[in-house]
């Protein structure tokens, strides 16, 4: 990991853990597996601390535990990695999703995952039940079966998946009895393989769950917080039939979800919505079938795209076999053909799209910070490959000198990369070749690198703005608070305008550019978050087939 991802780590677990949580964490990105000995001499953190801060990382997956090194009978050994933590900065995305594709209910779901980590079925049920009464009209309830319906959805298309079984520090995964060393003999190496919740045959089975019930209404009530909590407690305790099952979110079907969406769009906007549609219904097909790692589909063939085209696009035969040898033809090769029989078998090349997603948005990324005609050459140079400067010039159309300069330009920031290649062996420069020429991967290497380093910058803004204002805000939100009890026990007109006036004209219009200023933040968060995606896709997938 880089320097760069440790900060935005950092940043990202502040922001939603607090400053101890970061501390322990970024500790552990820097120094690897270590003990919790190890981390409270180190950190300099309180022994509870420590113990509550790894629970939080534990309790949402950032970080695992195992035997020590050493072997059987050493220290449990902490670990963290970036991959979970960046993680997320997407969450807003994973809500949206949900929402998207289950409504309501389906969001409230998956927000309390992202919140809690792992949770039971039956207080997910009974905590989503009760977020949704509380905004719903005054006598109506949201029935627990319904929640639960959503949820099945969701275990169902694999978008939440069983937490794999916890395995105790300091034993080994395998079933057979351990065998006693003998005097002499080097011990056994431990098993650090941690399982995953596929390895599991019931990661998608949803319990029979006896939860029975509507959503109650939180009252304004003169009851006390610990008595809520206790009354809270007693409800929990109740078995409901899923004890010691808990539930994840799958991340990985969700980024499989944002690939597809990704390469739909980009076929809408190179061919049109028909074509879309037509990769939609494929990639819909092959989800079951189809290995997230792998770099194509299954073959399909023509009838049966056809007959799982949806109803409501009337497109005859002969119209799709001419969609689909269209998009075969396309040079973006978003789909193959692999053969004939069934009117033909065709497949959707996964790794490809990723490659030219990758690449479109690399030369979005020189175009906006050099300018069109440096684009040009870069767009120039990834088509053939290896050129000359006075090749540049001739194939990109422009006069020596510019072409001169930016091309010293994107040298410089390491967009483009030159090679000799010497005549003879004494690399005299008057008998070398000097060819330029870009390397897709390392270039969105390097682009991923400065993604990180602008949503770290884009973080610590906001919450600089935040800081800066925060007089300002907490008296907003008292405020908003007196005003919100004052209309639910049926104030007067004249008190609420009361409340009102107590912030000001310049206040409010401060409060207004704040808010203005910080959402511009959080959208350039999640506009940079998807070039991200898209670039982290394409290195894992070019690592994969490599």
């Amino acid at each position: 990991m880089t320097a760069q991802e440790v900060r935005l780590c950092g940043l990202l677990l502040r922001e939603h853990f607090g400053e101890v949580v970061e501390k322990v964490g970024t500790h552990l990105l820097r120094g690897g597996a270590q003990n919790l000995r190890t981390i409270i001499h180190e950190t300099g953190i309180p022994l509870d601390l420590v113990k509550k801060s790894l629970c939080v990382l534990v309790q949402h997956g950032a970080c695992v535990f195992s035997s020590g090194r050493k072997g059987p009978g050493s220290p449990t050994e902490y670990r963290t990695g970036c991959d979970r933590i960046l993680r997320i900065l997407r969450y807003p995305r994973y809500i949206y999703t949900a929402k998207t594709l289950y409504g309501d209910t389906g969001e409230l779901i998956i927000e309390e995952f992202l919140q809690r980590g792992h949770m039971t079925m039956s207080s997910t049920v009974k905590t989503v039940a009760d977020r949704l009464t509380q905004n719903m009209e005054e006598g109506r309830c949201m029935d627990y079966t319904e929640v639960s319906t959503a949820f099945s959805k969701l275990v169902e298309t694999h978008f939440l998946q069983r937490c794999p079984p916890m395995v105790k520090a300091g034993t080994t995964g395998s079933a057979t009895p351990a065998t006693p060393a003998t005097p002499g003999t080097p011990a056994a190496p431990v098993s650090t393989a941690l399982p995953t919740p596929e390895s599991f045959p019931d990661c998608y089975k949803v319990p029979h769950m006896t939860l029975v019930g509507r959503g109650k209404r939180q009252l304004c009530s003169e009851e006390g917080e610990d008595q809520r909590n206790a009354k809270k407690a007693r409800m929990d305790s109740q078995n409901h039939g899923d004890e010691g099952i808990s539930w994840q979110v799958n991340f990985e079907r969700f980024h499989l979800h944002f690939r597809d969406q990704a390469i739909i769009s980009a076929v809408a906007n190179k061919c049109d919505q028909t074509s879309s549609e037509i990769l939609r219904t494929m990639l819909r097909m092959s989800e079951v079938t189809t290995s997230p790692t792998a770099t194509c589909t299954k073959p399909l063939s023509a009838n049966e795209i056809f007959r799982s085209l949806p109803t409501s696009y009337n497109i005859a035969r002969p119209i799709l076999d001419q969609y689909l040898t269209l998009l075969v033809d396309d040079p973006m090769e978003f789909v193959g053909k692999a053969g004939e029989s069934g009117g033909g078998m065709y497949v959707v090349n996964l790794h490809t799209a990723l490659a030219n997603l990758a690449r479109a948005t690399l030369e979005s990324v020189v175009q906006e910070r050099f300018g069109s005609r440096s684009a040009r050459i870069f767009r120039l140079l990834l088509r053939k490959r290896h050129l000359e400067q006075k090749q540049v010039e001739d194939f990109a159309m422009i006069p020596a000198k510019e072409a001169k300069d930016m091309l010293y330009t994107l040298l410089s920031q390491n967009l483009v990369q030159l090679q000799e290649i010497p005549k003879t062996p004494d690399f005299a420069p008057s008998r070398t070749f000097y060819l330029y020429t870009v390397n897709q991967l390392p270039t969105a290497r390097m682009l991923l690198q400065n993604c990180y380093k602008t949503v770290a910058n884009l973080i610590e803004r906001r919450l600089f703005e935040s800081k800066e204002s925060k007089r300002l805000l907490e008296k907003s939100q008292r405020i908003e608070a007196i005003l919100a009890s004052l209309q639910a026990s049926g104030a007067e007109p004249e008190q609420l305008t009361e409340v009102e006036e107590m912030i000001t004209a310049t206040e409010k219009q401060q409060l207004e550019a704040l808010r203005l200023h910080i959402n511009k933040l959080d959208s350039a968060e999640n506009q940079v978050d998807e070039s991200i995606f898209l670039i982290e896709s394409y290195v894992t997938s070019t690592a994969s087939t490599s």
